[in-house]
Order: C-alpha cells, then sequence, then structure tokens
C-alpha cells in the first residue's frame, strides 16, 4: 500500500512547469495527475492534463501504467486533510495504492483552491496527444510562494499577467511588456569567465526591496538553469542567510535542472563567505559534483 502525503498547490505547480528542452509533462512516466471528481465536476473544470478516476469503482485507463510512474498526485474539489472522514481523494489514492508502492500526494485543498489560485491552469480539455504536450505552455516556477519566480525566456513570454509579476531580473534584454514592470538587466554571458559576483549585491537589494513590499519578481535566463539558478542561490543566501548548500538543497525540491556553471559557483562560495562570515560549502562533494 503506497504511503500518503499532503501536496501544496505550489508543489503540484512546480511539477506541472518543469521543462528539460521540452516539457516534462511529454515524458510518458514523469506524472500522474488523476481527478478523483464526480464526472460532471470533471468535465466542467479540472487541472490541465489530468485524467478522470471515474465514479464509484476508482480506476484509470489501460494506457496509464501507474506502477511505473515517478510521481502520483491525486485531486478532488476540497479535501485538505489526510483526516478527512469523506475524501474522493483519499479513497481513489487508498484503492489506487494497492498496485504502487512511491508516496501518492493528496492535493490539499483539491481543485478549488489551486484553480483559484492557478486559474490559468484550468482547462475542459481530456485527451492531448505527443505533439500537444511537447508544445504545452509552461510558467516560470515558483521558488517563494507568491513572491519569486524563475525561468528561462520561452516560461517568461506572456506569463507575466498571469502571474501578476511586476519586477524582473534578467541577464538577456529580451523580457516583454518593460513598460509597465521595474526591470533589472544585467547583461552578461553564461561563461566560467563572467563576473556575476560583483553585481550580487544590487541583484539582491533589488529584489529584496520588490519582496518586501509584497510584489512577485522574476528572475529569468536564456535557458533559466545557469545564470538564473546563480541569481536565486545569491538571493536565498542574502536574503535567508543560508549557506550554499542550504539554498541549493531548498532550489532544487522546486526546479530539477539547476545548474550554475564552475565559475558561478565559485562567486557563490564568495559571497557566501562575504554574507554570512565562512566558508561552509566544499565544492568537491556532492551535490555539487
Amino acid at each position: 500500500m503506497a504511503e500518503l502525503i499532503l501536496c501544496e498547490p505550489v508543489e503540484l505547480y512546480n511539477l506541472l512547469n518543469q521543462t528539460r528542452k521540452v516539457p516534462r509533462l511529454a515524458e510518458i512516466n514523469y506524472l500522474c495527475l488523476i481527478d478523483a471528481q464526480e464526472t460532471h465536476d470533471f468535465l466542467t473544470g479540472h487541472i490541465i492534463t489530468a485524467k478522470h478516476a471515474g465514479d464509484g469503482t476508482f480506476y484509470l485507463p489501460d494506457a496509464v501504467q501507474l506502477d511505473t510512474m515517478q510521481n502520483v498526485v491525486i485531486y478532488d474539489d476540497t479535501t485538505s486533510s489526510l483526516e478527512e472522514e469523506t475524501s474522493r481523494a483519499i479513497d481513489c489514492a487508498q484503492e489506487l495504492g494497492k498496485s504502487y508502492y512511491r508516496p501518492i500526494r493528496i492535493l490539499a485543498g483539491g481543485y478549488r483552491l489551486f484553480s483559484a489560485i492557478y486559474p490559468f491552469l484550468r482547462t475542459e480539455k481530456t485527451l492531448y496527444n505527443i505533439w500537444e504536450l511537447e508544445n504545452l505552455k509552461l510558467y516560470p516556477l515558483e521558488i517563494i510562494p507568491g513572491l519569486l519566480y524563475m525561468g528561462d525566456l520561452k516560461q517568461s513570454q506572456g506569463s507575466l499577467w498571469n502571474l501578476k509579476i511586476r519586477a524582473i531580473t534578467s541577464s538577456n534584454s529580451q523580457t516583454s511588456e518593460k513598460e509597465t514592470r521595474e526591470i533589472l538587466d544585467i547583461p552578461l554571458a553564461d561563461e566560467v569567465e563572467s563576473d556575476l559576483y560583483s553585481n550580487f549585491e544590487t541583484i539582491c537589494n533589488f529584489i529584496s526591496s520588490h519582496i518586501d513590499e509584497g510584489s512577485r519578481v522574476l528572475i529569468v535566463s536564456r535557458e533559466g538553469i545557469s545564470r538564473c539558478s546563480a541569481v536565486v542561490l545569491a538571493f536565498f543566501i542574502h536574503y535567508f542567510r543560508y549557506t550554499l548548500e542550504e539554498a541549493w538543497t531548498y532550489i532544487t525540491k522546486c526546479k530539477s535542472t539547476v545548474r550554475p556553471n564552475t565559475g558561478f559557483l565559485q562567486q557563490l562560495c564568495q559571497w557566501e563567505v562575504l554574507t554570512i562570515g565562512k566558508k561552509d560549502t566544499d565544492l568537491s562533494k556532492p551535490p555539487f559534483l
């Protein structure tokens, strides 16, 4: 029997928006998102790519091999606790969990809460072909709920209004809608020799000032992997006084592809010493190898 754990809306949001060249949702065994609502509610609206579990006896289409899935998330309309006596999501998870060995996540707050926070991720569409999955619109990943986001240029295009982004830190000079948002542009090549360190204080102060006012900030670079990750790590060291390793651990839970180049990692070690007064990170050990 699979273990049941609660999944916060932001966790599902980030699962849906992971990418490796193409959306990870196009990987056949990446995510099985299961809607346990009544059929009429499912057809009225559900979260993108969700599969309906049916009414009465819960089941999935034969093509879905549950035991091969890396992630399984189940939701109904409002379940918010694993202790609820009446919950279609929990009943469905317990039934399907008989043949699954990894933890099954139950979406906290169900469809109502998720669709209220992320209305742009609800749909009535029930079937997707591989081309549609590979070309899904993805959004920047949410690092601090409701405040800090990170992504590549493709993710940021057309998403600023939906996410209510008010400030952008960019290394590309290619972000859109500049007239309505405050931009801190630090054009910098993603090369080992590039000096990002001398910009850390300016960048971190810019992000801090907006977050302290409750404004949402997007950090963006072309691929969203190296420069973008380095800036987010530097901010966490500055704002929360995390060590580099602590910041890395937190951020990789939100984004699987955190890969600053080796030059930026060395600069982040210097930033760690300057900010918290000691070098606490060994780049020759995991998770940095």
